[in-house]
């Protein structure tokens, strides 16, 4: 594909310095080319941002062109840019090329912003040359990734715990390695793709992070007999068909028929987890021969040969004519050309096949449960979340608050003193003229932004949840105002209260 990358320290020291010295980061490079420029970017337009660029020579400018946009720049101007690393430097990296007095780019190195219960930072990805440094046209099949909305989402949902050693499965450009470097001691980040673990490495150096161990092979072999306290991967899901001509990319196809490549880490995952250890990752799976998709994720967890707490999150659902059509134009295949048709008859032909009739997508949380499991949880949330880049501190409380309410009987919860969340808010919707309302709606404004109808009982336990009387209290001044059976209120309100501790919105004062 293009030269070999050659991850060297030095000289990957020596470019983080230029491009500090350049303040090569994201909220300057937004203010250069401005809004409208920026959300054209997101619609791989790189015209309206270079457009603003202009005629500018100064080093963000150059850099931009270079390794944002995939532009040829003048090698004296890559030259004053870069005075520690130079345009030899680039070329020795395997970042670029020369061409006579000019530099040609055959990688990107962009900024990358994120934001996580340490903070906000920002990163350096390297990766290669895409649709928006490329234009329109089909991909190498070894193109390695950098950062799509797949790898912000699974480095959102990653838990923001302490742990010792992480296996990041499937690195691909390194960025889940960096965001869990974060929580970790030590990183072990395999990949099928010696590119891909170059850039991997390139990109933890630019970052000036350690303990990011990469080694090569497929799936768990490159761990074997290894166990880890968090596991966690953007493995290649997508599913395509197996025959001739349909390309095959490394970053996001397994090489195996359907989901058996998620049905495969599902299988292989517990062995390779401590006691209590997790994992997370993104999937997609079939619903196919009249068995729903979640049924038949759930039946791979559950024959685990690892006893495994499960957490299932369904967030899309797609018909197999949207799931063709969606990664066939990801592979650059412009639509209504022939090539196009072709490969998408491929995908139907495919799914026909194995009688598909859906896709899904969506995370799983699973946790080694050597006591046998206590959490078992399959569901959809279709509905857009406004927290969905930091997920993991909601997730990270929702399996504490699981355990919590796990451990207590009955008798033990109706004894303990709870609080609303403060991000919940309750709404009644009333028919017109009536005194009492038909609906009452408690909502949460962080987490999934869930919305659970209560009843008038349950409504008033979560008003009165304050901290300052405990469940049982609140229970039993709500039989007598509601007179009805104290016990029998009691029994109808305490598992109630157990979902909305694990949902976020009760917790323990």
């Amino acid at each position: 594909m293009d030269p070999v990358l050659n991850p060297d320290p030095d000289l990957c020291r020596a470019l983080a310095r230029d491009l500090r010295r350049a303040d090569f980061r994201s909220e300057p490079l937004r203010a250069a080319w401005g809004v409208e420029a920026d959300d054209a970017i997101g619609r791989t337009l790189a015209l309206p941002a270079l457009r603003a660029l202009g005629d500018r020579t100064d080093p963000a400018a150059v850099l931009a062109r270079l390794l944002v946009f995939g532009r040829t720049q003048p090698a004296d101007e890559v030259d004053r840019a870069l005075p520690d690393t130079g345009s030899a430097g680039l070329v020795r990296l395997g970042l670029a090329e020369r061409d006579g007095d000019d530099l040609r780019p055959r990688a990107t190195v962009r900024p990358q912003s994120f934001h996580d219960d340490r903070g906000p930072g920002e990163w350096w990805i390297a990766a290669d040359l895409d649709e928006l440094a490329l234009g329109a046209g089909a991909l190498a099949e070894d193109y390695v990734l950098g950062v799509g909305g797949a790898s912000v989402t699974l480095a959102g949902l990653q838990l923001p715990d302490r742990a010792g050693r992480v296996l990041d499965l499937g690195t691909g450009c390194g960025v889940q390695a960096l965001r869990a470097r974060r929580y970790a001691d030590a990183v072990v980040a395999t990949d099928i793709s010696e590119r891909a673990l170059a850039f991997a490495r390139i990109t933890a150096l630019l970052n000036g992070v350690d303990a990011v161990e990469t080694r090569l092979g497929s799936l768990f072999a490159p761990v074997a007999g290894e166990t880890f306290d968090r596991i966690v991967s953007n493995p290649p899901f997508v599913i395509t068909p197996r025959i001739a001509g349909v390309p095959t990319y490394e970053y996001r196809d397994g090489g195996l028929v359907g989901d058996a490549l998620v049905q495969q880490v599902v299988a292989g995952v517990g062995a390779h987890l401590v006691p209590g250890g997790t994992a997370q990752f993104l999937a997609n799976w079939e619903t196919r021969g009249g068995e729903d998709g979640l049924e038949r994720i759930r039946g791979w967890i559950e024959a685990s040969p690892v006893p495994l707490d499960a957490w299932v999150i369904e967030r899309e659902r797609l018909n197999p004519i949207e799931y063709a059509e969606m990664w066939v134009r990801d592979g650059g295949t412009a639509p209504g050309s022939p090539e196009h048709d072709r490969m998408l008859a491929a995908w139907l032909d495919d799914f026909a096949a194995r009688g598909v009739t859906g896709v899904g997508f969506g995370y799983v949380l699973l946790r080694r449960a050597d006591a046998g499991p206590t959490l078992s949880r399959y569901e959809r949330i279709p509905q857009p979340v406004a927290s969905e880049g930091a997920l993991g501190s909601h997730l990270a409380a929702a399996l504490r608050a699981h355990d919590a309410q796990a451990a207590l009987t009955d008798e033990a919860l109706a004894g303990a003193r709870l609080r609303v969340a403060a991000d919940v808010t309750e709404a009644r919707h009333h028919t017109p003229g009536a005194e009492n309302p038909t609906v009452i709606e408690l909502r949460q404004g962080g987490g999934f932004g869930r919305s659970v109808q209560a009843d008038p009982a349950l409504a008033g336990l979560v008003g009165a949840c304050d901290g300052e009387l405990a469940v049982g209290q609140i229970v039993a001044a709500l039989a007598d105002i509601l007179e009805v059976d104290e016990a029998a209120l009691g029994a109808s309100l305490l598992p109630a209260v157990r979902a909305l501790l694990v949902d976020g919105f009760l917790a323990f004062a």
